[in-house]
């Protein structure tokens, strides 16, 4: 019995060593990372992983972060056609009282959205983004309450909005909150609308007619090859703040950081982010912009069907280190109804490896096809009808 229990303490003892030495091994992949920044986080977008955080969920102040919220609700109001690009909006006198980062608008200027977002997204210009919360909701009031509603549907359950441009409130009071994990999760969301990225992504450019100059306030876009936006953040109370994405060799990635000491500080802890990041993951072409994937039969078109095409290049991201194989599921309309634009979706591809989403893009019409005329519906009628009765 003593020799027994002697064997099964040693066992005992070797899986134990075996158990911290697996331990240990977890430990030391963990990426160690001497951030200045308080809170941190990085995510693979297409996933949603996250490859690493520091004290993601505390709430912090959000700066001009807080303009991500801004950009996401105007491009879905873009999307919805309750307004255009091209829309001329009038600057109010309460939006040109803003201060901090501007544009310098005069009361009753005009400016188009797409140069009010453009200001936005490139020198985080308060009174652009005052003017633009006015000019979709009727009142600030009313737009942060959009804001609001919009973070409790996205599941940011740290984030609370009192004013648009994330400066500090005249009267005090906690301002805006959020957390590192929440700005992750908006990003992405951003990032389904990339058409954002040409403005988040520009280093120079000019407003009024070359007037006006704009240089970017994340430095990243100029000097860390692949990032090409998205919102950075400043007050007092805030420190630096940056939420930053990039894009290398087909791999995207996003990552935060928040309450940095210096510009200079948040740059270098988002650049060892990046470069962490990419380390881990790989991307395999699956199809080139432009490809075609299949057809989808038109009702009522003058064209039986309609090719569909990959309306961008479409990528498996995956770790270096995956094993598993990579699934492609093609989604497409069994029919669509004439007539058919040039761009309109029509399904989409979506790639896994391991039951996780590793890529996905849209399947869109290749061309036009029109709506057929009412003789030329008879005409299909009666070729039918001839075909039938010739077998």
């Amino acid at each position: 019995m003593k020799k027994t229990g002697k064997i099964l303490a040693g066992l005992l003892a070797l899986l134990l060593a075996a158990a911290a030495g697996l331990g240990q091994a977890a430990e030391a992949d963990r990426p160690v990372f001497n951030l200045d920044s308080q809170a941190a986080i990085l995510m693979e977008p297409l996933s949603g992983e996250v490859l690493y955080q520091k004290n993601a969920d505390a709430k912090m102040h959000p700066a001009s972060v807080t303009k991500m919220m801004v950009i996401l609700l105007t491009l879905e109001a873009l999307e919805r056609g309750d307004l255009k690009l091209t829309d001329m909006v009038s600057a109010s006198p309460e939006a040109c009282k803003m201060g901090g980062s501007q544009i310098w608008l005069e009361p009753g200027e005009q400016m188009s959205v797409e140069d009010l977002l453009k200001a936005v997204c490139i020198v985080s210009a308060n009174d652009a983004s005052y003017v633009l919360a006015e000019h979709i909701a009727g009142s600030e009031a009313n737009f942060v309450a959009m804001m609001n509603k919009r973070a409790k549907s996205l599941g940011l359950k740290n984030t609370t909005y009192v004013n648009t441009t994330g400066l500090e409130p005249d009267g005090g009071g906690p301002g805006n909150l959020t957390s590192a994990r929440d700005m992750a999760i908006l990003a992405r969301e951003i990032l389904k609308y990339p058409y954002v990225l040409k403005w988040t992504g520009t280093w120079i450019d000019y407003l009024r007619g070359g007037k006006s100059f704009l240089r970017n306030t994340n430095r990243l876009v100029r000097f860390y090859n692949g990032c090409d936006g998205l919102k950075t953040g400043f007050t007092g109370q805030a420190g630096y703040c940056l939420v930053a994405t990039a894009k290398r060799d087909g791999v995207r990635m996003i990552a935060v950081v928040m309450k940095a000491s210096t510009d200079k500080a948040r740059a270098k802890d988002i650049s060892s982010l990046f470069n962490y990041g990419f380390s881990l993951y790989k991307a395999h072409r699956v199809y080139q912009g432009g490809e075609i994937v299949g057809r989808v039969k038109v009702f009522r078109g003058k064209e039986k069907y309609v090719p569909a095409k990959a309306a961008g290049e479409l990528s498996a991201v995956v770790k270096r280190s995956a094993n598993g194989n990579i699934t492609k599921r093609v989604k497409l309309a069994e029919w669509v109804q004439a007539a058919v634009k040039s761009g309109q979706k029509l399904g989409e591809v979506i790639l896994s490896v391991d039951g996780k989403a590793c890529g996905k893009v849209d399947l869109v019409a290749a061309k036009d096809v029109q709506k057929n005329s009412f003789f030329g519906l008879l005409g299909e009628i009666f070729r039918m009808f001839v075909g039938r009765i010739s077998q």
